[in-house]
């Protein structure tokens, strides 16, 4: 599937526009480059010390690597943060979707991976990152040191139709009426809180990125078998995708040295507030320093 996630010109722009204001507010300087894989180069965003712990962050889908890293900013001050664009996601990612049912995300991140040097690596994936943060250590576990996962994709459903019905008739009415009420309750069933550029971004989204609508395959029990390094999952109480509670008890069942939490309060957009980010930082800070 060779499509790209802008609709147009104009859209790639404002998708442009919204990478870099959200790149800007990385704390520190933020390094780019670009690495070869099977699927063409891909861009490469790094923050933090060249000296420090590196982590590879993997991002949500139809966000980007400058999205993810602008919430882990306390992390900059202790890690290396290496975030790839994912293929298919992210108007700097190769412009190429990949099969949900095979290890082709997994294969990409591995060349990305060779491409940067290393061997191993420590890995944390977000939502849909998070399915190929999972699917990668799965299909390569000598590869993944240590793996994090925050609301990932790929392990707990929540009910597509009780999703379909919350966001369905909001999505009409905001692609007939742009505005802030109609994004707000197009946001709500996803967001724990309100943030402006996040917000706008989204809404953006709505008009410039046209949807994949396929579904990231539920991990088999061997697959969850086969994470036998260090795991973390944080899952989100109210999260209407992938249920906190839900994926907490599949992997603390099948998952051999794993710690999960579930987060009270929580959608599956977590806070975008200080107070999260600081305690999201010591959470990964204390599991990427063991």
């Amino acid at each position: 599937m060779g499509k790209t996630v802008w609709r147009d010109e104009a859209a790639r722009g404002r998708l442009e526009a919204w990478y870099t204001r959200f790149r800007d507010r990385i704390p520190g300087a933020v390094e780019n480059r670009e690495v070869p894989t099977r699927h063409g180069p891909s861009h490469v965003l790094f923050a933090g010390p060249t000296d420090a712990t590196p982590i590879v962050c993997l991002h949500a889908m139809r966000t980007g690597a400058a999205h993810l890293v602008s919430e882990l900013g306390p992390l900059t001050a202790r890690f290396r943060l290496i975030a790839p664009d994912l293929p298919g996601h992210s108007v700097r990612g190769p412009q190429v979707r990949l099969s949900l049912t095979d290890d082709s995300y997994a294969r990409w991140l591995l060349d990305v991976l060779d491409g940067l040097g290393f061997g191993t690596a420590d890995v944390f994936g977000v939502s849909f990152g998070g399915f190929v943060a999972r699917l990668t250590a799965a299909t390569a576990p000598d590869r993944v040191r240590r793996l994090a996962l925050l609301v990932p994709a790929g392990i707990a459903n929540g009910s597509h139709w009780k999703g379909l019905t919350k966001m369905a008739l909001p999505l009409l009415r905001y692609r007939v009426w742009r505005s802030e009420r109609n994004l707000r309750r197009l946001l709500d069933p996803l967001i724990t809180t309100w943030d402006a550029d996040w917000a706008g971004f989204m809404g953006d989204g709505v008009r410039d990125m046209p949807f994949d609508l396929r579904i990231p395959p539920l991990a088999t029990d061997e697959e969850l078998r086969k994470l036998k390094m260090p795991v973390l999952v944080l899952g989100a109480a109210d999260d209407i995708s992938f249920p906190g509670d839900a994926l907490v008890q599949r992997v603390k069942a099948l998952v051999p040295n794993a710690d999960s939490e579930v987060i009270a309060g929580c959608k599956h957009c977590p806070p975008t507030t200080p107070e999260f980010r600081a305690w999201l930082a010591g959470r990964l800070t204390a599991f990427h320093s063991g």
